[in-house]
Parts: C-alpha cells; sequence; structure tokens
C-alpha cells in the first residue's frame, strides 16, 4: 500500500497546505479518503479524477469534505457519461453536500456518488481493503479507520479527542496517521474534541504503532515542535506530514 498526503492542514488550507485528505492506492485500486478544502487539486497532480475508485470520509466536517464539491462538478459538466464513483461515510455527509446546491443540483450530486452510509463501529469491504470503524469523540460523529489489505494495516483518526478507540483500531498497525491539531497546552480549557501531537504519540506508543504520521496541524503552528512533542512519547519512526508526502505502508523489518 502507498499513502500519498494530499491536503495536512487543519480547519483550513494555509499557502502551503491544504485541508485534510489521502490518496491510498493498492494493486492498481484508488481509495481516497477526506476529501478537504484544496485536496480535489492535489489530487489531480497525481491521478485523473476519473481514476478515483472510491472515496472513505470520517465525518462531515468541512474541512475534510468540502471538496467532493468540485469533483461533482469535474464528473457532471462533462460530454461523457461517468458512473457513480463509491461513497462510504457516516450518516449526513452527502447532505451536507447536496445543500450547497438547488433542488436539480441536489439531486445530479446524489446521482453522482454511490452513497454508502455506515454507523461508525461498523466494517465495510472497498476494493481490496476491509475496513473496521470505530466511534471517536468529536463534534460530530467521527469514523476513525483501520484499513487492512493482507498483512499490512493503516489506522486513520479523523477528528478525535484522546479515546481508547483509536488505540484499539491502531494496535500494532504499520502506520498510524493521527490528527495533531494542537500544541502541548493548547487544549486547555477546550473540548476534548482534537489531540495534540504528544496525545497522538502516546496513542501510538500504547497500540504499538511501527509508524506513526501526524497531520490535520493547526494553521501556524510550529510542525517541528509538534513532531519533537509526539517523539517525547513515541519512540518509533515518526514522520510529519506534508502535503504530497509519500508513505509506505509495509511491514517493518
Amino acid at each position: 500500500m502507498e499513502l500519498i498526503f494530499l491536503g495536512t492542514s487543519a480547519a483550513w488550507p494555509t499557502a502551503d497546505a491544504a485541508a485534510t485528505g489521502m490518496l491510498l492506492r493498492h494493486e492498481g485500486f484508488h481509495l481516497v479518503i477526506d476529501m478537504g478544502t484544496g485536496t480535489f487539486a492535489n489530487l489531480q497532480r497525481w491521478i485523473p479524477h476519473e481514476r478515483i475508485d472510491a472515496i472513505a470520509i470520517s465525518h462531515k466536517h468541512l474541512d475534510h469534505c468540502l471538496d467532493l464539491y468540485p469533483l461533482f462538478l469535474a464528473r457532471t459538466l462533462r460530454d461523457e457519461i461517468l458512473p457513480p464513483v463509491s461513497l462510504v461515510s457516516p450518516p449526513g455527509v452527502i447532505d451536507r453536500i447536496a445543500a450547497l446546491e438547488d433542488e436539480v443540483g441536489a439531486r445530479e450530486l446524489r446521482e453522482t456518488f454511490e452513497v454508502r452510509e455506515i454507523r461508525p463501529g461498523e466494517a465495510f469491504e472497498v476494493g481490496p481493503f476491509h475496513v473496521e470503524t470505530g466511534l471517536t469523540p468529536h463534534q460530530v460523529p467521527n469514523m476513525c479507520m483501520r484499513i487492512q489489505a493482507g498483512d499490512r494495516a493503516l489506522t486513520y483518526t479523523g477528528d478525535t479527542g484522546p479515546d481508547e478507540v483509536v488505540e484499539t483500531l491502531a494496535r500494532r498497525a504499520d502506520v498510524l496517521v493521527a490528527e495533531a491539531s494542537w500544541l502541548d497546552g493548547q487544549e486547555r480549557g477546550r473540548p476534548s474534541i482534537h489531540l495534540t501531537a504528544r496525545q497522538a504519540g502516546e496513542h501510538a506508543a500504547r497500540a504499538g504503532v511501527s509508524h506513526l504520521v501526524l497531520t490535520h496541524l493547526w494553521p501556524g503552528n510550529d510542525r517541528d515542535l509538534a513532531g519533537v512533542q509526539a517523539a517525547e512519547a513515541f519512540g518509533g519512526r515518526l514522520t510529519v506530514a506534508e502535503d504530497h508526502m509519500q508513505v509506505g505502508v509495509t511491514k517493518a523489518d
């Protein structure tokens, strides 16, 4: 499996980073995981949008799903009719994007996607991947995902506060992609809906993962410092993601 980061910024895109999104490639299958603001442009530097085989969205906040809208336009405003693309998400994602259109446009948008709404905690199959999910704390239902193909496993937190579900789904995973919105102290006085970089490292250590990758970093935060704080809690391989970074999901040596 190969993971390509299409966006690594939390909440909104910066000059250097789109909002959250990834492309996972395996055996010729292209799974897009989250499509935050700016990710659709970055995706097309890697593959034509027509080659997307499926999309999985962690939750309905727009920094994780807004670019479903330009994908809809690209697939609809053309002479050739494309088949619906598979979209797996918690309930409410497609409704939020459809609300951007009038009645006719909303109907066309829904026809662009083959939607499977699942409750976090349910499992699903997509292409070569078996995906287990869990509900983690956020302002809206968030679907943490463990994505497996053969003997390789990738876990992605989506947006979450500290929670044992992350460690359950990340147990001995080859790669844990964890949101790291905050630096030490920024969580104080706020609802427990995001992780600090240190908390991401603590989850990775307790889960026994091989490789921790930090993403969803708050605009303006020092990314190098996020890596330092996570490394103080996690002694394994650690990477701070950047847009267009490639990460192999491989067994540890």
